[in-house]
């Protein structure tokens, strides 16, 4: 067999070099058995033909050239012809094709085509649709012999227990683990005993008949029997030890296929697969040289709910100390993996706990070695500080089931829009333990050089630094202070800002509290946290507009001190004097002076707006004199291009100035997919302020589905307050999220002739959580406008004419 493979491949090459040359790479490659180098005397001659380039006329004459000698020479030939660019994903509805796959052995041309080929789709899901195809295979074939190996006239390719199932169980172990034929089923040897009985038989069968002919019938195992040389006192004798030699021989492959269809490790990941023991490598030696793969181990266990492998652990423990931070996390991709890793999950804490055990949490943080097995000496902490920190991520772990009296903590946590950072967060607030400063301000500084090291922005560096420096803040408010006290509630609002860093700090005191030991958490302290953070969360949306940044305020704050040389600090003092305290709460200092410049440049028509990149998002901020459906067209522009706006802000000052800030998703990739996307959107928006681009009109089509009274999965709220401010009227709505939400609801409320003078958008997942700050003719609106603006609200969310 192999040396009639090795002539075809000999012909092959030859009507290959005769067809060409083509300007462009292309090559020749053996699938199946002839793959295999087990080309049978008349089986078909399978060849996969890839072309580097798309196929045009010159290639379908080279394969005329080259398929159609093979055809008059009577040879059968199963032949596929795919492009580079398809990759095997295409193929995905194709099973033969992708089990074909797994035996391709380059015959003629450039070899190369083929790993490009291959590289277009993920390795790891291919070789699971190839399992699954083959496990599908392998049930529909059995099917038609009544899945059973003991046929009276058994063909011996087809047949459950023959030479299929073989391929079947060496193609596991080809993608999984090639020593997985060693552990389990009828054993090596008897394998490949089952291998030469059934290749011989097959040899006979195509000798004897002169074509593919794989039945053994009753004639032919009469031919069979004499050839390979069975003895015995009659013929009906010698045919009876043949057949029963056969059904040994297939009993073996039968049970090794059952077993390895059972127990084969799962593809998860490039060397990487599921087993009963956990997710392991495939290959150890190619895993301890590749240090950057490892964070794929544990996020691949994660994924499917599942440890990692002891045998995996030992690996990554035996080398993590070969190896520095750099080296572990090399690209910006790796570290983004490592990002995505910490997202709160079920298992998260289980795995951060192998990977401390192994060594290669301290090896991705450094810094976390100095808290290892560390004792500390007090009546309060039961557990060392590196286990403690630890349960604290055990802590937020749990709220993620939602149930019982934790439930509004989980509410929380699900709002959380990056919740890694929280995670970050954990692992460093207690870093600092043992040092002679006080242990959150080092591990603030600490945590400022990881961020670094993971590529984090600077908003993202912000809150960590924040958390870890007051993280324990809340609980000395909550359970020290008199919480009755509306000054002790305004200091706390004034030290969080944000109702972001108020739910990301409230979730990391609770899972820090909780972790000290058993019995410290009562549920008297839950409930007094509780009511800290809903007492400064009502402050931090219903008061924050009536506290202004007065003139002693803009001249003390610490942006002045560090103004970039083409903004004087007696230009910043005068911009920020009379916005909402929130505003230097909202933006960070390098966003003050981009406003400042944008108000000393105004534009005639009193507009300045610019698009920018900010994470893995964009931002868009609006600075000019306040008009008429200002927000309301910003908000309709960003729908009407497919943006999903996630978080945002709007101030007005008394003097008419108003800074419009709101980050969105590009959820239709305009901006990635345009050059210019970030110029259309702005002169589109600066038309529908004109009036020359009727917002309305254009996102009719968008939003008929979001428009059409449907079942709402949720049910909207409007809670408006007029007592909470004595300058506003509060509107609050919490309903699902949906595309042009935003623009429909304040629109709603400009023609209704209020004022949005502050808004603070969150969306939380499904969830839209907004809140305005309305007036009506410079106050605030009427009981009668308050009812009539309520059920005009209703009516628009709820999609009623």
């Amino acid at each position: 067999m192999r040396q009639y493979s090795q002539r075809m491949d000999a012909l092959v090459q030859g009507l290959f070099a005769e067809a060409g040359p083509l300007p462009a790479p292309v090559a020749a490659f053996a699938l199946g058995g002839y793959g295999r180098f087990e080309l049978c005397l008349h089986s078909d001659i399978d060849l996969l033909v890839l072309f580097a380039e798309p196929i045009g006329a010159q290639e379908e004459r080279f394969l005329g050239r080259f398929l159609n000698p093979l055809w008059d020479l009577g040879l059968t030939v199963g032949h596929h012809v795919r492009e580079i660019h398809e990759g095997p994903g295409d193929d995905a509805n194709n099973p033969e094709f992708l089990l074909a796959l797994t035996d391709a052995r380059p015959v003629a041309g450039d070899a190369t085509v083929l790993e490009r080929f291959l590289a277009q789709a993920d390795v790891a899901a291919t070789h699971a649709r190839t399992l699954d195809s083959l496990r599908t295979l392998v049930s529909a074939r059995h099917a038609r012999f009544n899945s059973t190996i003991y046929q009276q006239e058994p063909d011996v390719k087809e047949s459950p227990g023959g030479l299929r199932d073989l391929f079947g169980a060496h193609t596991i172990a080809k993608l999984t683990d090639p020593a997985l034929l060693q552990q389990g089923g009828a054993g090596a040897r008897a394998l490949g005993d089952a291998e030469e009985f059934l290749m011989r038989v097959r040899a006979v069968l195509h000798l004897e008949t002169g074509k593919h002919h794989d039945t053994l019938t009753h004639e032919l195992q009469e031919r069979v029997a004499e050839r390979l040389g069975y003895v015995g006192a009659s013929e009906r004798e010698r045919v009876e030890r043949c057949m029963g030699d056969y059904f040994r021989h297939a009993r073996a492959i039968d049970r090794t296929l059952r077993w390895a269809l059972r127990t084969a490790p799962v593809p998860v990941g490039p060397n990487l697969v599921r087993a009963a023991d956990g997710v392991r490598f495939i290959d150890t030696v190619e895993a301890s040289e590749r240090p950057e793969s490892w964070v794929s181990l544990f996020q691949a266990a994660l994924d499917h709910d599942c440890a990692v492998a002891d045998e995996a652990l030992a690996c990554v423990a035996q080398h993590a100390g070969r190896y520095s931070v750099t080296e572990c996390l090399p690209a910006p991709r790796h570290r983004a993996a490592l990002r995505q890793l910490l997202v709160p999950r079920r298992g998260l804490y289980a795995r951060l706990s192998e990977m401390h055990e192994c060594g290669v949490l301290g090896q991705w943080f450094p810094e976390f070695k100095a808290i290892d097995c560390r004792v500390v000496r007090d009546f309060y902490h039961k557990y060392t500080v590196d286990e403690h920190t630890l349960l604290t991520i055990r802590n937020l772990e749990r709220l993620l089931d939602g149930d019982g009296d934790r439930g509004r903590f989980s509410r929380l946590l699900a709002a959380v829009p990056s919740p890694e950072r929280l995670v970050l967060a954990l692992l460093f607030h207690d870093i600092g333990k043992g040092q002679d400063e006080h242990h959150s301000i080092v591990g603030a500084r600490l945590a400022r050089a990881m961020c670094r090291r993971l590529d984090l922005d600077a908003e993202a560096t912000a809150d960590v630094e924040f958390l870890i420096l007051e993280h324990l803040k809340m609980s000395h408010v909550a359970f020290r202070r008199d919480t009755d006290d509306p000054d002790i509630v305004r200091q706390f609002a004034e030290l969080v800002g944000t109702e972001h860093r108020l739910q990301m700090l409230c979730l990391l005191t609770l899972a820090d509290v909780e972790a000290v030991s058993l019995e410290t958490l009562t549920p008297w302290r839950e409930e007094l946290l509780w009511r800290l953070y809903v007492d400064t969360y009502n402050h931090l949306t219903h008061t924050y507009a009536d506290e202004l940044i007065d003139r002693e305020l803009s001249r003390q704050a610490t942006l002045l001190r560090e103004c970039p040389s083409d903004v004087a600090a007696a230009d910043v003092s005068t911009f920020i004097e009379g916005w909402p305290r929130r505003y230097l709460q909202q933006f960070e200092a390098q966003a003050v002076y981009d406003h400042v410049r944008a108000a000393r440049a105004l534009t005639a028509d009193g507009l300045a707006a610019w698009v920018e990149p900010e994470g893995e998002g964009w931002r868009l901020t609006v600075l000019g004199r306040d008009r008429p459906f200002l927000f309301s067209n910003l908000c309709g522009v960003l729908s009407l291009y497919g943006m999903d706006i996630q978080r945002g802000c709007a101030f007005t000052k008394s003097d008419g100035l108003v800074v419009d800030s709101v980050r969105f998703a590009d959820a239709e990739r305009f901006l990635a997919l345009n050059d210019e996307g970030r110029d259309v959107l702005l002169a589109t928006l600066r038309a529908a302020l004109s009036g020359s681009v009727d917002v309305a009109a254009r996102l009719r089509g968008r939003e008929q589905g979001a428009l059409r009274p449907r079942p709402v999965g949720m049910v909207p709220v409007v809670h408006a307050d007029n007592e909470s401010s004595p300058r506003f009227t509060i509107v609050e709505i919490v309903t699902e999220n949906a595309p042009g939400l935003l623009y429909r609801v304040s629109r709603a409320m400009s023609e209704a002739g209020c004022a949005v003078d502050l808004v603070l958008i969150n969306t939380e997942g499904r969830r839209a959580v907004d809140v305005f700050h309305l007036t009506r003719d410079g106050a605030k609106l009427s009981p009668s406008q308050h009812a009539e603006l309520t059920a005009h609200l209703h009516r628009v969310l709820e999609g009623r004419p």
